[in-house]
């Protein structure tokens, strides 16, 4: 090749990477498309008693839910073999193979973490499981692991110093998550966030891609949770839809029509997890929330 040809498709393939680029940028940074797509899918804590007491089995848990008509099925890490250890690859797969074949979609995974805790070494080996748990989440398949913020606010300690040190966790996570095209998705559980600007806060925080809220519309005990769902919708990539929200200390039941007009106009598209809590039958309360967000949809 002559020089000048060696200028020519340099410059050419400098452009084309330019264009690549840009194209991935603006893919990043762009508000929602116009429209709406919803996935339905099962949050297998609904069935925390019978799976903890062997009365089913999360094989059983996705036959249940491919029968029962839902896209997709979320199993909580908590039912795996070995918890908080990660699952054996084997049983990872067979389980993986099975949604397929069901024609099911696994829509995420999650574990139990608390970064509130002002013990590093304790933030370290959470920090060490929520790694396990993204490759486990990068093999089963499933785009999202959700992780929780904490419980509670250690003595001696303000707010916006424990969010700055959970910022410095959760980013390093979300980096981890990158390598396994993984999104973390940071719950908001009535605990250390109890607002939408506390999950707001933390999630900008941390300022990665790769990390988003797992809105849990259930856990903002505020004068009106849907001000709260509707502000925090456009950092939502996974969802916690349950029967009940609570204003201040009080359950009410869900508005769900309010609650779909608001996912519809901010545009949401993914996956929405219903969750059942409380007493009674769960095959029952879970086909009956079912229909409910069905005919609002």
């Amino acid at each position: 090749m002559d020089r000048r040809s060696f200028f020519k498709n340099s410059a050419v393939t400098a452009a084309g990477v330019l264009l690549l680029s840009n194209k991935t940028k603006a893919r990043v940074d762009a508000e929602r498309i116009a429209g709406f797509k919803l996935k339905l899918s099962l949050n297998a804590y609904s069935f925390n008693q019978y799976l903890r007491a062997g009365k089913i089995s999360l094989d059983e848990l996705l036959e249940f839910c491919a029968k029962l008509g839902f896209d997709a099925i979320d199993p909580t890490g908590y039912y795996f073999p070995g918890y908080p250890l990660a699952p054996p690859d084997a049983y990872v797969y067979e389980f993986k193979r099975s949604a397929h074949m069901l024609g099911m979609d696994i829509s995420g995974t999650g574990v139990k973490n608390d970064f509130t805790v002002a013990d590093k070494n304790l933030r370290a080996a959470d920090k060490k499981m929520i790694r396990d748990w993204i490759e486990v989440s990068a093999k089963m398949g499933a785009p999202v692991l959700r992780v929780f913020a904490g419980k509670k606010i250690p003595e001696n300690y303000t707010w916006d110093q424990i969010a700055s040190w959970m910022a410095d966790d959760l980013g390093e996570c979300a980096e981890y998550a990158s390598q396994y095209g993984v999104i973390l998705a940071l719950q908001n559980h009535a605990e250390f966030i109890t607002t939408g600007d506390h999950a707001i806060k933390i999630v900008e925080m941390v300022n990665s891609k790769w990390l988003g809220l797992h809105l849990d519309i259930g856990s903002f005990p505020t004068e009106d949770p849907y001000v709260d769902i509707e502000k925090t919708v456009k950092y939502a990539v996974n969802w916690q839809i349950k029967e009940n929200v609570k204003i201040l200390d009080k359950k009410v039941k869900t508005d769900l029509p309010r609650l779909f007009s608001i996912i519809r106009k901010k545009n949401y598209r993914g996956y929405l997890p219903l969750e059942t809590l409380g007493p009674g039958d769960p095959y029952e309360k879970v086909t009956r929330f079912l229909n409910e967000v069905k005919n609002v949809i």
